[in-house]
């Protein structure tokens, strides 16, 4: 279970396993910038999740992880008006094997976080009524 809780301002921290994950809106936004966004959060799951796979490749097969990165790009939709598409570029040092470039982008392709966005899950919102002593009652004026 994941607890979302509310610490102030547009600040909106999840706890889960003994971790805080601290998210906050940029100044523009009324936030205090203390923390990324919450879709910034998003977007960097995308690409540390395709960065395990791509190092656990890399690990597996005794290569060089060093020089090795991903860079994310983001390409908006301006008919849309929403991110079109996302492009993950696996840059490897000069010399690099080409045998496992392709390699790399089926490890890449293979994030879980990539997996769920092309079939995503249904979502369930809703609202219970739960009592908590240090909590006053809201005021409904």
């Amino acid at each position: 279970m994941m607890k979302i809780t509310f610490p102030g301002n547009k600040k909106v921290d999840a706890n889960f396993n003994g971790f805080t994950v601290h998210t906050d809106q940029a100044r523009q936004g009324g936030g205090d910038g203390t923390a990324p966004a919450p879709f910034d959060y998003f977007l960097a799951s995308l690409g540390t999740c395709a960065g395990i796979y791509v190092l656990s490749f890399l690990q597996s097969r005794n290569l060089p992880t060093e020089g090795v990165e991903i860079e994310q790009k983001i390409q908006w939709d301006p008919i849309k008006r929403r991110i079109g598409t996302i492009a993950l570029d696996i840059q490897v040092p000069k010399g690099f094997p080409e045998k496992y470039k392709g390699a790399l982008v089926n490890a890449a392709n293979l994030c879980a976080v990539k997996q769920y966005m092309e079939n995503p899950p249904a979502f369930d919102v809703y609202t219970t009524e739960v009592e908590r002593k240090e909590v006053a009652e809201v005021s409904m004026n």
